[in-house]
């Protein structure tokens, strides 16, 4: 084989791979001008090849890196000592948008010609930093659910016990005032054994029931399900399905109860009356469900702890119900909830779950 042809040829295989890896090539000459920028370096750092190449590679550092890089570099040229080449560290990045994430980075340097190049390999960590919190929540969580679970299992009996003594004493009971006192007795009894189940379903949330089914046929349930509260409290609720089936896979009674709490949460936001909405709409491989209203909107200094376990700014509320809204939700790959809220305007709860599309198109 021609020895120009086979270099050229593993010159290209080397550049293909190059262009085509997850991490970021940048590579620079001795006057810190970048003169190798790959796609990846594109994605992670915002900018485009032509922005860059050529350039001084400031335009993608943040002042403090640039300074630091440019000592570096010429502490290289004067001294010939690599402190940072063939060294991995970590450090915070700045994107074109001027978002920061994490990066693990490293140099190495090549001498062409006698001209030395300098190329750093960065790793954005920002998704792998995610799962680590996601893994290390979700033991979290497990430590806390098996407290849960011995406490509640304490508490459960005594209060069972409690409840029904106090009904029993209420079917016998003479005068009003004990009779009242005994209402009281039962209501708490009954509200604390639901702060139980809450808590369990929160911290001990069961395995998935997975099947499909459409999830059109569920919202029209849900809204027939609100017509009759809605009617009493004077709210126009608008129910808008997509046209035709949405098939999804996930645990349906979980997704009911999600839907559930949203709509109970947007009827219980319009104490004068108003107008509730939930609509859904497929967009490629999604079902988009908006669930909106139109009352008083949550003021924005809490807005970032609305699903907080136990915040709540209801009298008799466990601050429990979104917080489990969201567990179930994250627990169905591909799914999200987000909450949009003016103060004065209303909110609104936007939904995404995947769509199921079996690989034979037969359900």
């Amino acid at each position: 084989m021609d020895e120009k042809y086979k270099d050229s040829q593993e010159l290209a295989i080397l550049q293909g791979a190059v262009e085509n890896t997850n991490e970021a090539f940048v590579t620079i000459d001795e006057n810190h001008r970048v003169i190798f920028y790959n796609q990846a370096a594109e994605k992670i750092f915002g900018f485009g090849w032509e922005e860059v190449i050529g350039k001084d590679l400031n335009m993608i550092l943040s002042p403090q890196c640039s300074r630091n890089h440019r000592q570096a570099v010429q502490r290289y040229l004067e001294t010939k000592i690599p402190r940072r080449i063939d060294h991995q560290t970590e450090l915070t990045a700045t994107r074109k948008n001027g978002e920061t994430f994490p990066a693990s980075i490293s140099f190495s340097v090549a001498h062409i010609d006698g001209r030395p190049f300098f190329t750093a390999i960065v790793r954005d960590l920002a998704e792998t930093q995610s799962l680590k919190e996601q893994v290390a929540k979700a033991k979290r969580l497990a430590a806390l659910g098996q407290i849960v679970a011995e406490i509640t299992h304490d508490i459960k009996n005594p209060l069972l016990i409690m409840g029904a003594y106090a009904r029993q004493l209420i079917r016998i009971a003479q005068d009003e005032e004990s009779l009242k006192k005994l209402n009281i007795i039962a209501e708490e009894v009954n509200r604390l054994e639901s702060l139980l189940g809450e808590v369990n379903d929160y911290y001990l949330l069961k395995s998935l029931k997975l099947e499909k089914f459409d999830i059109q046929v569920m919202l029209q349930e849900i809204c027939f399900l609100a017509q009759h509260d809605c009617e009493e409290k004077n709210i126009q609720l608008e129910c808008r399905t997509a046209e035709g089936a949405a098939w999804v896979e996930g645990d349906r009674d979980k997704w009911k109860q999600v839907f559930l709490n949203l709509i109970r949460n947007g009827i219980e936001a319009l104490e004068r009356g108003g107008n509730l909405s939930l609509q859904s709409r497929i967009t490629g491989r999604q079902v988009e469900i908006n669930i909106r209203d139109n009352g008083p909107g949550i003021p924005a200094n809490i807005q970032a702890q609305i699903f907080t376990p136990f915040f709540t700014t209801k009298e008799r509320g466990t601050g429990l119900g979104l917080p489990i809204c969201k567990r179930i939700v994250e627990s169905h790959p591909g799914s999200s909830i987000e909450i949009n809220s003016e103060e004065g305007k209303g909110t609104e709860v936007r939904l995404a779950l995947p769509r199921y599309e079996p690989a034979n198109g037969i359900l």
